[in-house]
């Protein structure tokens, strides 16, 4: 089997290649990916010579380059997104371009390939935000995106859903919760804070650490995504759950991995349209035999030495990099 992974040099896309490789030694992985900021070919420095990968530069709003990835495939899993939610507020209309106009031309390409199966990557974030005591988001929460990501990500749903009532594009989707483990960019919460903290540097909580979101290890999402390509139903969407925490906890749990206190937490102002919580219900995805492996508690000491046993490939990332955060928090007038 020929398997497109779009994207496949980001952080969950370049872990899903590793694990697809060793889970599914038969098959034949093509990697597309721009290399943008957020896409290193470094990160699959241990794959490279693999003779059943192969990676192709290419931007996924091409048509023609879209076309010749595609010739032969018979599954597409489509991560290629902007997806940094600071950055979208600087830069709307990039996210529009890629996430929109990107699966766009993807879903079109696939139609015309005869794909056998389109699975796209999506995010809990196009259903809005929650209070407190609100219940979790299912399939079935109406979409309420509140920031140019999550809304050009939701766009992009529509248009896989559309396809699939259209044309009969054999499609599924997954929403997930935001992912950790190795390989993730530093401009991301969890690796920022754990590079700044090995650097000596603080680190930029938003408001007082209140705002609460899930986490996924990565590995758990590449094992979902391929436990729905198995068995998913054909046009439905399956929900990834993960687990609730205050990025305040998030942060003491780092802090302590690295035997620091909390003098180290530097606390900001919120980034415009700072989604409170986020938090899924996953039943349906265990109702058909997927259970997560991984947790935080016993995860996370672990990705903290991954940083500290690969500053070759983080270091490089933050030199020069602007400071999009700040940018991010300007208002209109």
């Amino acid at each position: 089997m020929r398997v497109l992974v779009t994207g496949g040099a980001g952080f969950i896309g370049s872990n899903f290649i590793r694990y697809w490789l060793q889970n599914h030694p038969e098959d034949k992985i093509v990697n597309l990916d721009a290399l943008t900021y957020a896409g290193h070919i470094e990160s699959l420095k241990d794959v490279e010579e693999n003779p059943s990968y192969a990676f192709t530069k290419g931007d996924i709003t091409d048509p023609e380059v879209v076309s010749s990835a595609m010739e032969g495939v018979d599954i597409v899993v489509h991560y290629a997104a902007e997806s940094h939610v600071d950055r979208s507020i600087v830069d709307p209309l990039q996210f529009v371009k890629t996430n929109v106009l990107g699966t766009a031309v993807l879903l079109n390409a696939a139609l015309e390939k005869k794909v056998k199966r389109f699975h796209h990557i999506s995010t809990d974030e196009v259903y809005g935000e929650l209070g407190p005591n609100d219940p979790s988001f299912t399939e079935n929460t109406s979409y309420s995106p509140r920031t140019p990501y999550s809304a050009s990500k939701a766009g992009s749903d529509h248009l896989v859903r559309a396809y699939f009532e259209t044309y009969g594009l054999p499609v599924t989707i997954t929403n997930c919760a935001n992912n950790y483990g190795p390989y993730h960019d530093p401009e991301k919460l969890i690796p920022r804070f754990i590079t700044n903290l090995l650097q000596g540097q603080k680190v930029p909580l938003m408001g007082k650490g209140e705002n609460i979101r899930e986490w996924l290890h990565v590995e758990d999402h590449a094992s979902a995504i391929d436990f729905v390509l198995q068995k998913g139903k054909i046009g439905q969407t399956y929900l990834i759950q993960g687990e609730e925490k205050t990025n305040l906890e998030i942060t003491k749990m780092i802090l302590k991995i690295l035997g620091m206190d909390e003098n180290m937490i530097e606390f900001v102002g919120h980034r415009l349209g700072h989604d409170f919580r986020y938090a899924i219900n996953g039943e349906k995805l265990k109702e058909l035999g997927w259970e997560r492996k991984h947790n935080l508690e016993e995860d996370l000491p672990k990705v903290v030495e991954w940083y500290k046993q690969n500053e070759w490939w983080w270091k490089p990332l933050k030199e020069g990099r602007p400071n999009i955060d700040r940018s991010a928090q300007k208002s209109y007038g």
